[in-house]
């Protein structure tokens, strides 16, 4: 496992991770987005408070997603009994 140096904002990080280099860096590119909006948003925010908003603006993306996987699995879930259903009628 090698280091991956990241730069979030004004700092670089030297960080291991079990992700390849490339996911670890446009993981660290989505929070600078994160970041930079939040502080566009509100200006004048501490560093620590910009860091809050968008951890917690992440945490809310992370959920929405959550959200639409149950839907999409539910989905696949209804519509594979349908299939079932349609498979054992036809094999009766």
């Amino acid at each position: 496992m090698e280091p991956v140096k990241l730069r979030i904002r004004d700092n670089e990080y030297l960080i291991q991770c079990d992700e390849d280099q490339d996911k670890a860096l446009r993981i660290a590119e989505y929070v600078n987005k994160r970041l930079i909006e939040v502080e566009k948003e509100a200006e004048g925010l501490s560093e620590k408070k910009a860091a809050l908003l968008a951890a917690l603006t992440i945490a809310s993306d992370y959920f929405v997603l959550l959200k639409r996987q149950e839907e999409v699995l539910g989905k696949i879930q209804q519509r594979t009994q349908a299939l079932i259903k349609s498979i054992d009628a036809a094999t009766s």
